[in-house]
């Protein structure tokens, strides 16, 4: 796969399957039975024998994939209970042939009337196949009941495409309490909007994407401004070294970084550049830095301001690649700084922490960046920038209009961070985990972009490149060391394995 994964509305997918069936002589029902294969297959992959499966099913499609799955569990020797909840008096045509197909596996399909007793909850598992992707209107009455017990058992809870009971994309004006919480969701041929919203993970867990083999060109020719990063389309950006490279070949990057206590940010940003690969550092901090990053980080030039604890006056500018802000403050000279150095870089740069809390209190400032330059604010920062957000719809287009009226890439960090280009597109990440959300982790990353813009990277590919290798690294990290006690000096220990990884 040499391009990021498309991100479909409920439409698209609707579409995606229409066009599959009809252009590749294929039965809906066979449709039907090659997404509960994939579905069997991860759950036969997780789940041995000494499990239970419980599985609540619908009246459509999606219901018609649990049955399908029932019947594929049942054949293997698992112990199945399905259950169907009536919605009413239509039924799928698929539906009703995946049901006869069960009936003669098992000895019958209980329409649900009260909830059924679960024994052995530490070997049970919950299936729920009730609601697809297309539903558009809050849970109610039985259903909501129904759904509201299947939350309280304790026991683990699998979600086939999408969590009952929440929408594919916009969930601001749902009900919260008629939605199962799962621990895991399967989704065909692509995640939904909804899944990378911070509020949506506890229905969500983790959610994985099973290939169920709809049409790629058709697919491909689907618009979305939507997009899933993955190892497969990442992989093929890292550029291999030649011969007869040499540290020329490899840029100079310029770190802008520190004051009188916040070196520590300037050590991990410079330490995560290297590790990226950039020729040759440069670090221009205040002189309370000399002594510390002469000693921590002895492959760097350490070039220093006039200001004692914190930058001050105005620079030379004699590098083309900059990454600025982590650690820096935003004292009054430092600002002026800034804004003296702003006024003068012509090439595509790297803003974040007090670079980007400065240039929130006065907005002016962001005319005098250069287009495609890059911004990495958390969430709070990125509130300073364009205020407060009514929800998490709201939230994504607040960065597409301000990553459009500036032309600038915004990456903002969190789970799943998302990157947001100029033109729209919003690309999210699928590598990280909660051990990352430690003091100093962004300045990792920083230096990582940094360093990719230096050696010629563009600054799209720096962008998704770079946010991906981080939460990588930071993978390996909780590898080693969990995601309570990892820090952010361990993700930086990791960068070097994971271009490694990406690389082969």
């Amino acid at each position: 796969m040499n391009f990021p994964l498309k991100i479909l509305s409920t439409s698209q997918i609707r579409q995606a399957d229409f066009y599959t069936i009809k252009n590749e002589s294929i039965k809906s029902i066979d449709l039907m039975e090659r997404a509960a294969l994939k579905c069997f297959e991860w759950i036969q992959s997780k789940y041995d024998l000494s499990y239970t499966f419980y599985i609540f099913c619908g009246s459509g499609n999606n219901g018609g994939d649990g049955l399908a799955i029932a019947r594929m569990l049942a054949l293997s020797k698992y112990k199945v209970y399905c259950y169907q909840i009536k919605l009413g008096n239509n039924f799928s045509n698929d539906f009703l042939v995946n049901k006869k197909r069960l009936e003669i596996k098992l000895n019958s399909i209980k329409q649900i009337k009260q909830f059924p007793e679960i024994k052995n909850k530490s070997k049970s598992i919950i299936i729920d196949s009730i609601l697809g992707s297309g539903l558009n209107r809050n849970t109610s009455g039985f259903l909501k009941e129904i759904i509201f017990k299947i939350n309280q058992e304790e026991v683990e809870r699998v979600s086939i495409d999408i969590p009952s009971g929440l929408f594919s994309e916009d969930n601001s004006l749902n009900k919260m309490g008629g939605i199962i919480k799962s621990k895991h969701t399967l989704c065909f041929n692509s995640p939904k909007l909804s899944f990378f919203f911070p509020k949506n993970h506890q229905f969500v867990g983790e959610f994985h994407v099973l290939d169920i083999g709809l049409n790629r060109d058709f697919i491909s020719s689907l618009n979305s401004q939507y997009y899933y990063l993955t190892r497969d389309f990442l992989s093929n950006t890292v550029k291999s070294r030649k011969k007869f490279d040499h540290k020329g070949s490899f840029g100079h990057l310029l770190i802008v970084s520190g004051s009188k206590g916040m070196m520590g940010s300037t050590i991990l940003m410079s330490r995560a550049a290297l590790s990226s690969g950039v020729g040759k550092l440069s670090i221009l901090s205040p002189k309370c830095g000399e002594h510390i990053l002469q000693t921590t980080v002895i492959e760097a030039i350490l070039e220093q301001n006039n200001g004692k604890n914190y930058l001050t006056d105005t620079y030379n500018l004699k590098h083309d690649w900059l990454a600025i802000g982590p650690g820096i403050g935003t004292n009054l000279k430092t600002k002026n700084f800034l804004i003296s150095l702003l006024k003068k870089v012509k090439t595509p740069i790297v803003l974040d922490a007090d670079a980007i809390n400065i240039i929130s209190n006065e907005n002016k400032l962001l005319s005098f960046i250069p287009e495609n330059s890059i911004l990495t604010p958390h969430p709070k920062e990125f509130e300073r920038l364009v205020g407060k957000w009514k929800s998490d719809i709201n939230k994504l287009s607040l960065l597409k209009n301000f990553s459009k009226k500036y032309k600038l890439i915004c990456i903002l960090k969190g789970a799943n961070t998302s990157i947001c280009f100029p033109n729209g597109n919003i690309y999210f990440n699928s590598t990280g985990n909660p051990g990352m959300a430690s003091a100093g982790s962004g300045d990792v990353l920083t230096g990582i972009i940094g360093s990719l813009l230096a050696q010629g990277y563009s600054a799209e590919i720096s962008s998704k490149l770079g946010v991906y290798v981080h939460g990588l690294a930071g993978d390996y990290a909780k590898e080693k060391f969990g995601e309570i006690s990892m820090t952010s000096s361990n993700i930086q220990e990791f960068i070097s394995l994971a271009f490694k990884k990406l690389s082969i």
